[in-house]
């Protein structure tokens, strides 16, 4: 098999493998006139079996709703992810709530697991610097926040096709949290460039922590374009222990 990672824009994946596909935080809408232009949408998502959520911020969860219906695909997020699906009238039966540390979910052709996680915390200079850069349209996108809590934030592991793919939502992670999670060296590194004026020197603790031998950066602005990318077979270092 060959497994495809198809990046949907902001933190959203699609993932193929055989004939599976799984999403990660699947994020499409944009507005008509955003630069640059993003020409899928979620209507567009016709195949998934299922999509795992990092936490529930709108550029995270708010299409997930649409995409399920389409779909039919079930569902694993937090409680509070769990509560807004519901009151969108997704099937109870499609979602799963993570409730502890670590939670593994086995699957015919993958496994995956979650870890509690931290949302990154916003610095002055960022807010200061976007507020001064971003357009005036833009602002009615702030009460998104107060209406799509945070929620417990989820890191998501997934095993397959013998590598160790590690995606996070967010990058606000302790560091007690990257050394342990380092104790398991990783294959691919999904990791979102957001939130901080200084999340090049943070991205690099996890690079140096996790120590991935491929690292896909993700998450760099709102909106941004789609990419594909296409990774061949490569005999692995590690088994998932499981």
């Amino acid at each position: 098999m060959r497994m495809k990672l198809k990046w949907l824009g902001t933190a959203g994946f699609e993932v193929k493998t055989g004939n599976h596909v799984f999403l990660v935080d699947p994020y499409l809408s944009r507005n008509k006139n955003a630069c640059p232009k993003q020409e899928i949408t979620p209507s567009d998502i016709k195949k998934a079996s299922q999509i795992f959520i990092s936490h529930g911020h709108f550029d995270h969860i708010q299409d997930v709703p649409q995409i399920a219906l389409q779909t039919n695909a079930h569902i694993y997020g937090s409680s509070v992810a769990a509560n807004f699906l519901k009151k969108r009238r997704v099937l109870p039966q499609q979602i799963n709530s993570v409730l502890s540390d670590k939670k593994t979910f086995k699957f015919q052709q993958y496994t995956a697991q979650a870890f509690f996680s931290e949302h990154i915390k916003f610095d002055k200079k960022l807010v200061v610097s976007t507020l001064l850069k971003i357009n005036v349209a833009l602002f009615k996108y702030f009460p998104l926040f107060q209406q799509f809590p945070c929620g417990q934030v989820l890191s998501w592991r997934f095993y397959i096709e013998n590598k160790i793919i590690q995606f996070f939502g967010s990058a606000g992670s302790s560091l007690e949290e990257l050394k342990k999670m380092g104790e398991t060296p990783i294959d691919i590194l999904l990791l979102p460039f957001q939130g901080h004026s200084d999340i090049c020197q943070i991205g690099l603790n996890y690079v140096k922590h996790l120590k991935p031998k491929i690292v896909i950066p993700h998450h760099h602005e709102f909106p941004i374009i789609m990419m594909i990318f296409s990774l061949p077979y490569q005999k692995p270092s590690t088994s998932p222990p499981l």
